[in-house]
């Protein structure tokens, strides 16, 4: 994220209003240029304001979903609840603070650095802990900085960049934090010292520094360099097309990075590009529809990016807004703030809402008020709800697009016979034939001939069930088919290129010992049942992928062996019908899920494991056998679901965050071509324990699952993102 920049910049450089005013900057929709689109349907809405008044303050979104404020021209800091849109105050800081930066850190911590305030910068940090609502200083740098900037690399330490010296003068040299000591250390210094720079993570790891000033009233830059985590060095890449300082820099969900407005010299400027990490360059996209600097860009759920407020150059602040979409280059005007605003933040919620903060509406003021801003379509929208309340069911598409919900526990935890049938077009659910026996923690799996195949499962507490039967969407019914050799549940069934589906492991009782080993086969053409080679590990609440070889990977779950987790995988070979072992994940897990990416490798997320409910993500070569860690997710998920969308990315919602968090509402996507996670919103309820599957239209079915009160009815689609 940017940071922003000093708005004391404006007074001492005596700036002159821009040639585009606020009010008459809305161009002609023609190629390049803006598109006056004020009919939509998004709006700004204010909100609870803060209990001090900020500018150039930082407000950082925590795991928990709150909204951390703090400084601005103040020692104070505030917690913002979204939900109930209520602020709560929480101890000050050490020091007074502005233009300083604020990192979320990977144990959920956010390290706060440098900043001033008033005219002289400081050389001191502080680390805020969410869990004790307390601020402990770290060491101190090693000279005073203020707008500067602070990224948060892969490896778990923030870089921090250049910035003014206190005295005006910019800095070339970079640090690095190491949150395990507390502690600073130099790394390599830039090219160009620089002030009110934009600093950009991209997906390689490395990071993108951006135009700025040579000093406090020097030379606006052009240049553009890039740091190696790996070596610790910079080089120089091209430069923009056009020197800037106070603009932005969005790292875009192609893993791009938009850089917008900003100063040109003594004017702002409404130009923009993209610069293209795989090439190197930078290209010129559309005007903004108004000229501005030190104003807000983000990216919102949809893929585009929200630019709000800032300067053009004048006294009095801005309160426009506009919309940028990555698909055609071209920025939209859309409805303005409530409020003019420069020095103010703008922070993309679990929503898929934005909420701005503070800053000033014209010198010599600053605000306490807030804002939301409401995007045209929201990532989630409700549904018509089954006609029973479930948890525990399956939900599978049909090749006629239906949906066919099966089992689960209703709302007194009983298990249930009924089937339900959601038709997109329609947004309705009809009642199907039920089911022969009352079954939860099943598996359904849709067979080559549209069927559907439901396999174990358990019909209470302590019974477990071997029985199988198979939904012909054509009668609406099911017919029993012969047993299984065993009972299980918190299994795996996967239908291989044969047709045939290969079922996996599972237990037979409530604790690990019952854990099974067990594999076998069931042949739709036959209609029958065979045992293959056992597994090399007794598992349940594992995963198993079909590979693009036809191999089936299983990963983690529990084991009798008495581990919390496992982390081994193994790999199921239905020419043979034996198992044999692949290299282990890096972290044991169960209660995870792990999905078939289009380039072969498999992601795993989320589940169970040392110390509760986990936040990693690694990757699977079939290639080599090997796993690779990638960047984690925003929330930690036991259990949670997930789906592979049209566009290749990954969804993954809900689950139980543990006990800190408990049961979750939010989702966020994972971008294979990036290696990032994006915040995908937040559903109506919090819930653990439902089932999601995609739609012919690209959409995605959240059904029922367990909420607060118990099983729920309720049915939620997710729009993606562009």
């Amino acid at each position: 994220m940017k940071n922003l920049v000093w708005l004391g910049w404006m007074a001492g450089l005596a700036l002159v209003v821009s040639g585009c005013a606020p009010d008459d900057a809305l161009r002609d929709s023609e190629p390049g240029h803006a598109r006056a689109r004020l009919d939509d349907a998004s709006t700004w809405t204010s909100t609870t304001p803060m209990g001090t008044a900020r500018v150039d303050h930082t407000a950082t979104l925590l795991r928990s979903g709150y909204l951390l404020v703090a400084g601005g021209a103040t020692p104070n800091a505030e917690l913002y609840d979204p939900r109930l849109g209520r602020w709560y105050a929480l101890p000050a800081m050490s020091a007074y603070r502005q233009r300083h930066t604020a990192t979320l850190l990977l144990s959920g911590k956010v390290l706060v650095a440098g900043g001033n305030p008033s005219t002289q910068a400081v050389g001191t940090a502080e680390v805020y802990d969410p869990d004790l609502y307390a601020w402990t200083s770290t060491a101190s740098f090693d000279v005073p900085r203020s707008q500067h900037t602070a990224t948060l690399l892969g490896n778990g330490k923030v870089l921090l960049v250049g910035g003014d010296n206190g005295s005006g003068k910019a800095l070339a040299t970079a640090l690095l934090f190491d949150s395990s000591s507390n502690a600073w250390a130099a790394t390599g210094s830039l090219a160009a010292a620089r002030l009110g720079h934009g600093a950009t993570l991209l997906p390689s790891g490395q990071v993108l520094v951006t135009g700025g000033r040579s000093a406090a009233s020097g030379e606006v830059l052009t240049s553009a360099e890039l740091y190696d985590p790996a070596t610790g060095t910079w080089r120089s890449v091209a430069p923009m097309n056009m020197p800037r300082v106070g603009h932005s820099a969005t790292l875009l969900l192609s893993g791009k990075v938009l850089v917008a407005g900003g100063f040109a010299g003594s004017l702002a400027t409404s130009s923009s590009e993209v610069f293209d990490p795989a090439t190197g360059r930078w290209t010129r996209v559309g005007e903004l529809p108004l000229a501005c600097a030190l104003h807000t860009a983000t990216l919102l759920a949809s893929g585009q990016v929200l630019v709000a407020g800032g300067s053009s150059g004048g006294s009095v602040y801005l309160d426009g807004a506009a919309l940028f979409d990555p698909a055609t280059g071209i920025w939209s005007a859309t409805h303005s703030m409530t409020a003019r605003r420069g020095g103010h933040t703008a922070t993309l919620l679990p929503s898929g809402e934005v909420v701005a903060t503070g800053g000033v509406p014209e010198a010599g003021s600053r605000h306490t008020s807030t804002e939301r801003y409401h995007p045209p379509v929201l990532p989630w929208q409700p549904t018509t709800g089954m006609a029973l309340s479930r948890a525990q069911h399956t939900a599978v598409t049909l090749p006629t697009g239906q949906v066919l919900v099966a089992g689960g526990t209703g709302t007194s935890g009983e298990a249930l016979l009924a089937s339900e049938l959601y038709d997109e077009q329609r947004g309705a659910w009809t009642a199907t034939g039920p089911l022969g026996a009352r079954r939860y923690l099943h598996s359904a799996t849709v067979l080559g001939s549209g069927g559907v195949l439901v396999v174990g499962g358990q019909a209470d507490a302590s019974t477990y069930l071997s029985s199988a039967e198979l939904y012909d969407p054509q009668r609406g019914a099911w017919t029993p088919v012969p047993n299984m050799s065993v009972r299980r549940a918190r299994h795996t069934a996967t239908v291989l290129r044969s047709g045939q589906v290969l079922v996996t492991g599972g237990w037979t009782g409530a604790s690990t010992s019952t854990n099974l080993s067990v594999t076998e086969l069931f042949d739709p053409a036959l209609g029958q049942w065979s045992t293959v080679g056992a597994m090399t590990k007794a598992r349940a609440f594992h995963t198993a992928t079909l590979l693009d070889s036809g191999l089936v990977l299983v990963t983690g779950g529990t084991t009798p062996e008495g581990d919390v987790a496992t982390a081994s995988a193994e790999l199921y070979d239905p020419a043979t019908g034996t198992w044999r072992a692949t290299g282990a994940m890096a972290m044991p897990r169960y209660g995870h899920v792990a999905m078939p990416l289009s380039s072969g490798r498999v992601l795993v997320v989320g589940g169970w494991g040392q110390g509760g409910a986990l936040r990693s993500a690694e990757l699977y070569d079939p290639l080599t056998g090997l796993w690779t860690p990638v960047a984690a997710m925003g929330f930690p998920r036991y259990a949670p679901r997930a789906a592979v969308l049209a566009t290749g990315r990954v969804l993954v919602v809900t689950g139980d965050g543990g006990s800190d968090l408990g049961m979750l509402d939010s989702a966020e996507a994972f971008d294979p071509n990036t290696g990032l996670w994006s915040p995908a919103g937040t559903l109506s309820a919090r819930s653990t324990q439902n089932d999601v599957t995609l739609l012919r239209s690209g959409r995605v079915l959240v059904p029922g699952g367990y909420g607060s009160s118990g099983a729920l009815s309720n049915s939620e689609l997710y729009v993606p993102a562009g």
